[in-house]
């Protein structure tokens, strides 16, 4: 699928690997409209990309707000005149604890951010993306939606609904001409721990962990290789490339891996936990 001069929408675009899709999404002559519930954060994005800018258009919005997101259309169609692809980028994680010990509101808000804001940018775009010849939907799942994290059980389970949302909607969209594409990040340096508000379970120091991550500026540059090539999946690191060989091959094992590799970096995982002493809501 070609890129320039297609109008891409891009939520979570004041941040991490969103704002890095802006901006190179503009450097390869696409015009962006980067969506974000962070004004001062599409500011920021808007100053980065300098000379570019007049592609750029900000679009502060909650994507769980359905009202919110169905008047974007019309809001990004007045500055670019289409809609071309939309990436649904925007997420959030779990604070680091058991599943059994979060509270309701927490749940509501990581389900709505990662699972039901996707689905009201698609059903809201849908009917643009159909009028172009060549379209796309580009929905970041991750690593985390192909194996089982400890800590991360309800982040892993929106991530991988996404999953099967996108390769169902790549089979419904066959015959259209919208293409749809899944990327699965692992480890990437983003600042979404901050973003998300997350403080529980997060450790003063990770700096001892050899695990590496991608950069969100290589993360960004794989994902739009990945919909110029029209891959149904994106695989972003080469932690996600052996997790995805792994989970298939033997994903008991795949499980015990991640496990491991989640207490290297966060210490004994869940060492006070006691599911005989959990509530209900």
């Amino acid at each position: 699928m070609q890129i320039q001069n297609k109008v891409v929408v891009v939520t979570g675009g004041g941040n991490g690997i969103g704002r890095q899709l802006s901006l190179a999404l503009l450097e390869r002559g696409a015009r962006v409209a980067a969506v974000d519930i962070n004004a001062e954060a599409l500011g920021e994005t808007t100053r980065l990309a300098a000379g570019r800018a007049e592609g750029l258009s900000t679009h502060r919005a909650d994507i769980t707000d359905p009202e919110a997101v169905r008047s974007l259309p019309d809001e990004i169609t007045a500055k670019h005149g289409r809609i071309d692809i939309l990436i649904n980028n925007a997420g959030i994680i779990q604070p680091f604890v058991p599943f059994a010990e979060m509270d309701y509101k927490t749940i509501q808000r990581v389900i709505n951010i990662n699972l039901y804001g996707p689905m009201l940018m698609i059903r809201a775009l849908l009917p643009h993306l159909a009028r172009q010849e060549e379209s796309g939907i580009v929905n970041v799942s991750s690593m985390g939606g192909i194996v089982p994290v400890p800590g991360q059980s309800l982040y892993g389970a929106s991530k991988a609904a996404l999953k099967l949302l996108s390769e169902s909607l790549r089979s419904e969209l066959a015959d259209s001409g919208i293409n749809v594409s899944v990327v699965i990040p692992g480890g990437v340096g983003t600042n979404i721990t901050k973003n998300s508000g997350v403080t529980q379970g997060v450790p003063a120091d990770t700096g001892g962990s050899n695990y590496k991550v991608t950069t969100p500026e290589e993360a960004a540059k794989i994902i739009l290789r990945g919909m110029e090539k029209g891959k149904p999946r994106i695989l972003v690191g080469k932690d996600a490339r052996f997790m995805d060989f792994m989970s298939r091959l033997a994903p008991v094992k795949a499980g015990k891996m991640i496990k491991k590799m989640m207490t290297s970096i966060l210490g004994e995982l869940f060492k006070d936990f006691d599911p005989a002493k959990t509530k209900a809501f």
